[in-house]
């Protein structure tokens, strides 16, 4: 190995190593709180002198006021977020393919329009999304929050999978409708086998959106049995003596199927939302 190759890891590591550090700091206090006894959580120590489980036991009981509806409010993230991620799948697929195959008119227009609305905080959002699920009629629905998750990830959606998209090989179209293929069929038999890793990309990034959402399941989902997760874990900081052991100790919980989702789609996460990005 060169010199040159040799100073240029070098430098990479001493960057690489104190930025992981940093990154995993927050996640082993995280940990730390989790397995330590009630009156030791906030020592300072380092390692607890006595771990425990204990805490993770009470969370999976419910055996606490914030938790009387831990399963229910888990279920609930999960059903959500899987929806949010089949829905914005289908929409997302349907318009890149009308946009960059079938070249509807004024498709391009109308996908640059909805990219517009991240210039907009999400936060600005909220309120009029609010004011909306109240004229149909959708508050405390979990279908205000899905439709409001859908609206939120789809723009970039239909913007990766138009991207990728137009790298597929036009005579592969062309050959197919020479074969007396429809759009229909276009799309079924040729379209979606070849956008797979961009569609698992695509459907794994909505529902991880949807799962990590707090501020409009907060507005639009307000009772205990319906709201998600996230919310419920919010309501532990408004305790004067919040039990932070079981916030950490839930949080870690909450945490384990999107590093589990991530972990089983990492191979098609950076390519498929990279793809189309650089044109050979």
């Amino acid at each position: 190995m060169k010199r040159s190759q040799v100073a240029a890891e070098a430098r990479l590591l001493l960057v690489g190593i104190p930025v992981l550090l940093w990154t995993l700091l927050p996640i082993y206090h995280m940990f730390l709180f989790a397995i330590s006894p009630r009156d030791t959580a906030t020592s300072g120590r380092l390692w607890p002198k006595e771990p425990t489980l204990q805490n993770f036991a009470i969370v999976l009981r419910e055996q606490h006021f914030y938790l009387g509806h831990f399963w229910r409010q888990l279920g609930n993230s999960l059903l959500i977020a899987v929806t949010v991620g089949v829905l914005t799948l289908l929409v997302a697929t349907a318009a890149a393919f009308a946009i960059s195959r079938l070249k509807v008119r004024g498709g391009r227009a109308v996908m640059n329009l909805a990219l517009f609305t991240y210039f907009i905080p999400a936060a600005f959002l909220a309120v009029p999304m609010y004011k909306t699920m109240s004229s149909y009629g959708l508050l405390n629905s979990q279908w205000s929050l899905i439709l409001a998750m859908v609206t939120i990830a789809s723009p970039y959606c239909i913007w990766v999978l138009k991207q990728a998209s137009d790298k597929l090989p036009w005579e592969l179209d062309e050959a197919a409708r020479m074969d007396g293929a429809t759009p229909l069929q276009l799309f079924r038999l040729v379209y979606l086998p070849l956008m797979v890793p961009s569609l698992v990309a695509v459907g794994t990034y909505a529902l991880l959106l949807a799962w990590n959402e707090y501020l409009y399941a907060f507005l639009l989902l307000s009772r205990d049995t319906s709201t998600t997760l996230a919310v419920a874990l919010g309501n532990f900081l408004a305790a004067d003596d919040s039990p932070w052991e079981l916030l950490m100790a839930t949080g870690i919980i909450y945490a384990l199927p999107p590093a589990a989702i991530y972990y089983a789609f990492r191979r098609y996460m950076v390519g498929g939302l990279t793809a189309g990005a650089v044109k050979s």
